[in-house]
Formats: C-alpha cells, structure tokens, sequence
C-alpha cells in the first residue's frame, strides 16, 4: 500500500513524496481513510510510529474547503507540551505547503500579542497547550463556536499532566456536532472514560498492544551506585564504549539535567539541555543544535519524553530510573523510530527495585540486567578514583560520538579527569553545582548557582507536572528513591 491509496489529494500526495516518505505506517494506513470519512476516531500506537500524520493529513486536506473567520478556528488540536505543539505545526507547514491553510500556535512561554494578532485574522488550524488556550478564551479572545474539528494528542500524557479537566471544560465550549480523535500511546481507564463522554461511536485501531515497547530497541539495565559522580562515572563509561550517534539522557529532575549537562560538557562531551525551567526559546533553540547535530547529547527532563519526533537517536539513556511506568515507554521511544533500530540503558540503584518492577509488569516483558559498571561500586572508592592527580586543560575539539578526540586511546575512566570535578560528593545528596575555576586561558569558568528552591512547573503552559526539586533526605524512605 502506498499513500495514492489513502484517497488523498494530488496535492498532498505531492508534498508528502517530497518529504521522502512512499508507504503509509499501520497507524496512518488504518486511520487516515477513517478520518477522512468524517468519522470520530480512537488511535492507539506505540511512540515513534507516526500517529502525528495520520491525522495531519486529512486535516489537511478537510480543511482545503472552506474559509476561517476572525477569533473562530476551524479546528482544534490540542497537544500537552509547547515542543510537542510546535512540532505538529511543522507537520502542518510541511505537508500542508501546497494549501492555502493558516495556523496558529497557542502555546506557553511566548508573548501573547502575535497569538492575540494571528487569532483575529482567523486560522484554519489552532494547536494549542490546554492552559493558554483556556486562558486567552478566559480573555475573550477565541470562539470555540466555528471549530469542526478537534484532534487531543498525546491523551495518556495529558492524564499524567493534570489536564484531563482542562480537556473537558474545553470540550464543553466546542460544538456538540462535530469530529474528534483521540489519539494516545497507551489507554488507562481515564482516557477510557474521557473517550466515552465526548467521542460518538468512535472507531478504535490498535496497532500494536497498549503499553508495549518497540522491538527494535535492545532495552538493558545497568546496576549502579546511587552516588551522584557514581552515576556520572558510569554513564560516561557507557557513552566512551558504545557508538553514540545520538543521545538522549532522561533524568527525573530539573536539577539533576542541569548539573549532568554542565559534568558532561566539562569532559568535553557535545552535550545540551532541556527542562521545564527553560523558556520557549531557550528550549527550542537547545532542541534545533541537537537537530542540527551541533550536540549530539540532549540531556532532558519528561518535557521531553512523549511525542517529540528527532531522527536519529541511536541511544537513550534513564540516568534516573522512571518514577512511572509509563514514562518508561515513552522515554525509550524517542530511539528506534520508524523501523530504526535502538538501544536504551536505563541505570538503577538498590532504590530502584519497586519501579523496575512496575515497568516489567506494565510491558509484560524481563528487562535484561548487565554486569556492574565503572562507578557500580564502593562510594567511597568511586570518589577515590575520581579525584585527580593533576590538572589539565580541556580538549579543543571533539569526535563525532560525543566525546574528545583521542578518548578511544584513554585506557580507563581512571585516568587523570577534568579539575574542577576534584572534588568527592556525599553518597546520598543531589548533584551540587560546581564552583567555578580558573582556566589556562585566563577566563572563569561558568558556574550557575543552584537555587535554594526548585520554582514549581506550571501545567498551564504545558510543563512537567509534580515534584521537581531535591528531596529532603527524611522523605526518601518509602517512596522508593
């Protein structure tokens, strides 16, 4: 089967020839005539197997037929974070060149007046963030009145992001007549429910079993130490003896992704971040050099984990186990995507024991465990090693894998590391950010203070939900790390 089959347009089969694709995915295949016949929709599919088409290009040609009047969208697609908003407005703006269409991104993080200004021109297809959206309607700036059409994504991560009744407030405001599909990565029972109060005899497509992984991913567990340079040791082990096109680093705090992302680029790794904390330019910027290839280590918080489509990564890593399972499978999608194969290594302490076993349980399958690694061991030894015995000045340039040029000929992680990492850690803390040291050149090196308190994430702007600070050593018993 090829896409001339789906029933779409000349002009659409035109534009999606030139983005280099020739045969449907099983999600678009199934999907696609479906939504073309106006029916209500339920899309289930791992990540990474195209569900971002397989309502984009319908949409696209639907929407050929009509005109969109001011403050009065057409239609509504509704995503959970700002990333994952603006990467199905480039769908749009890549499938959709040969059509007149106009859009507009609602999004967090951004000024309000060119959204405000794109609005009252009137738009074919709005994507939004929940909260800002049900914010500039709250303003009296958008009727919801004229939208045909309304597409959630990424339902189960809405769920877990606390927009469930943002959803179904907005649903309320949206014509009683009209299409929706509801596409999601898993099915738990809210989404269940949800799809029963606002979908009409939906179709359901399954394309694969809710909450599996992809098979093209070689998934293992590293058994480490739970000290912070521990972690950090092992991990660059990893990143020296694997070939590293491109990686994803997932840790499960803020703070974590920053002063991982500053202990890596001080051994010359290429590395970048992303985190809730960052404003919208920062992050899409730090998102394009990793596109780019200019980094070829994002170090990312959950904002990353769900949706985002980056070609090319050939690992990920969990340098925090996943709090939730589900997380998990999203998290290790972001490799191994449409047909490619990955690897993801996901690093566990002795604290981590419950939530293994919560992700074995949900993907039904035995995740291999490896042997231990450098940095598995004794804290205090570990520490021992770490410290060095002189000082030397970084590398000035870098191999395509990540790390410095000649790093292949270094025998172990024992050699001599960078100085301003001398220093040995307490076992149990959070990473602490280093203080900042004089380089051969002359210049200090830059040293961000840690904040005395993590600043709470907004789930409005679409945002990483839930505790995102360092937790105080008493409420560590019981949760399970």
């Amino acid at each position: 089967m090829n896409f001339a089959d789906l029933g779409l347009s000349d002009e659409l089969l035109r534009a999606v020839n030139e983005s280099g694709y020739t045969e449907p995915t099983p999600i678009q295949a199934s999907a696609i005539p479906s939504v073309l016949m106006m029916r209500d929709l339920i899309g289930v599919a791992q990540t990474g197997t195209g569900k971002t088409a397989s309502f984009v290009l319908p949409m696209i040609d639907i929407l050929a037929q009509g005109r969109s009047r001011a403050r009065m969208p057409r239609s509504l697609i509704l995503a959970p974070t700002r990333e994952l908003a603006a990467q199905v407005a480039e769908n749009f703006e890549k499938y959709g060149k040969y059509h007149k269409l106009s859009l507009a991104l609602l999004i967090g993080g951004v000024s309000m007046g060119d959204q405000v200004k794109a609005l009252e021109k009137g738009v074919d297809v709005l994507i939004a963030t929940p909260g800002r959206l049900l914010d500039l309607f709250g303003r009296g700036n958008i009727l919801l009145t004229g939208c045909e059409l309304l597409v959630i994504d990424e339902a189960d991560r809405m769920l877990d992001m606390g927009f469930i009744p943002d959803i179904e407030e907005i649903c309320t405001k949206l014509p009683k007549t009209r299409q929706t599909l509801l596409f999601s990565a898993t099915m738990p029972a809210p989404i269940k429910k949800l799809a029963d109060k606002f979908l009409s005899n939906p179709k359901t497509i399954e394309v694969a079993r809710p909450a599996t992984t992809n098979m093209n991913i070689t998934q293992k567990l590293v058994p480490v130490s739970s000290a912070g340079h521990a972690k950090r040791k092992a991990l660059r082990a990893m990143l020296d003896s694997e070939d590293i096109h491109t990686a994803i680093i997932f840790c499960n705090r803020k703070t974590t992704v920053r002063e991982l992302n500053k202990s890596l680029k001080r051994y010359g790794y290429r590395s970048g971040e992303i985190h809730g904390d960052m404003d919208q330019p920062a992050r899409l910027a730090e998102l394009d050099l990793f596109k780019k290839g200019e980094v070829n280590i994002l170090v990312a918080s959950d904002v990353a984990a769900r949706g985002l489509d980056i070609k090319g990564v050939s690992h990920v890593f969990n340098f925090d186990a996943p709090w939730h399972p589900d997380d998990y499978v999203h998290r290790i999608g972001r490799t191994g995507r449409a047909g490619a194969s990955g690897v993801a290594y996901t690093f566990v302490t002795s604290d981590d024991v419950e939530n293994i076993e919560n992700i074995e349980k949900l993907t039904g399958q035995k995740i291999e465990r490896m042997g231990e690694t450098p940095g598995s061991g004794d804290a205090a030894t570990d520490a021992a090693e770490e410290k060095p015995a002189r000082k030397r000045a970084p590398a000035k340039s870098r191999s395509g894998t990540g790390r410095r040029s000649g790093a292949k000929d270094k025998a172990s992680e024992s050699e001599t590391p960078p100085a301003e990492e001398a220093a040995p850690e307490p076992a149990e803390t959070a990473e602490a950010a280093p203080k900042p040291k004089r380089t051969r050149g002359g210049s200090k090196a830059s040293a961000r203070k840690k904040p005395a308190e993590e600043p709470a994430s907004s789930a409005a702007d679409g945002e990483e939900a839930g505790w995102n600070g360092p937790v105080p050593d008493f409420l560590n018993y019981g949760f399970g790390g």
